[in-house]
């Protein structure tokens, strides 16, 4: 993992080249990583959910429940992915060993038929989930992390970014229309709103930032796949070192320490 500065490439640069088209998406990285991944299907109450893969998988032999969102390359691809944005279906999907997450949505699935079947009910009851839930688990950021659909499988011990990926509570575009009335002020929005890896490295909401090849992951995906692979399974190592009640406290903490409460005087 790597350290910047501030005068590294803005955020508007990056979120452009975190939806490259060609970007490495999740079930690259599991084909890279991993040497025996078994895909798991469906939620235990509706059904499959195509725009999160889950499974197991073992990482030079560390043995992971492996749960991401997945694009499509094509029209077709991207219809039956839904193009990464995931139903309530998908946030069921379970795990119990130790757990890698990959995030890479525009945010959740906004449609009628999510929100009928639970859509925030779903992401809010697996962010209590993963709060409580006795493995660790390391999140990373590979490409785009927005809004909700990208939090539901983000509440981790240890949060990574690749270094050209970003993550947001809105994406550029949203925040402009709604701040400004005008979505061509998305670049202003992303550089307003902190969303690249540096920025949220010094503010303390990612503890990480895994080096990507010159001009993004998609131009070396076998590079990319090491440095991830080193990465995490260095993050994994620390964890591991932690009794699990002490990893859970400090999973709630350090979920309670973002962001900052100012109170004016005589308020």
């Amino acid at each position: 993992m790597i350290e910047y500065s501030e005068t590294e490439m803005d955020a508007w640069a990056r979120t452009q080249i975190s939806r490259n088209p060609k970007r490495p998406y999740t079930l690259d990285y599991i084909s890279e990583i991993t040497e025996d991944f078994v895909e798991l299907h469906g939620d235990r109450l509706s059904r499959d959910d195509a725009a999160i893969v889950a499974g197991l998988a073992s990482v030079d032999g560390y043995k992971l429940m492996i749960i991401g969102h997945q694009k499509g390359r094509d029209i077709e691809s991207n219809i039956y992915r839904n193009f990464g944005m995931a139903s309530p279906e998908g946030y069921r999907k379970a795990f119990k060993l130790p757990i890698l997450t990959f995030i890479d949505t525009s945010g959740a699935y906004p449609g009628i038929e999510a929100e009928e079947k639970g859509q925030s009910e779903a992401i809010a009851k697996n962010l209590a989930e993963m709060f409580g839930i006795k493995v660790p688990i390391i999140a990373v950021v590979i490409g785009e992390g927005g809004s909700g659909g990208a939090l539901g499988i983000g509440v981790a011990d240890s949060i990574l970014m690749l270094e050209n990926s970003v993550y947001s509570v809105i994406s550029p575009e949203g925040c402009a229309t709604i701040l400004f009335n005008d979505a061509k002020k998305a670049p202003d929005a992303a550089r307003s709103l902190k969303i690249d890896s540096i920025s949220l490295k010094n503010f303390g909401i990612i503890d990480g930032i895994i080096k990507e090849p010159l001009g993004g992951a998609h131009k070396d995906l076998k590079q990319a796949s090491i440095n991830l692979k080193t990465a995490v399974l260095k993050e994994f190592k620390k964890i591991d070192k932690f009794e699990i009640e002490n990893l859970l406290e400090k999973r709630y903490n350090k979920y309670r320490k973002i962001g900052e409460f100012f109170e004016k005087e005589g308020e």
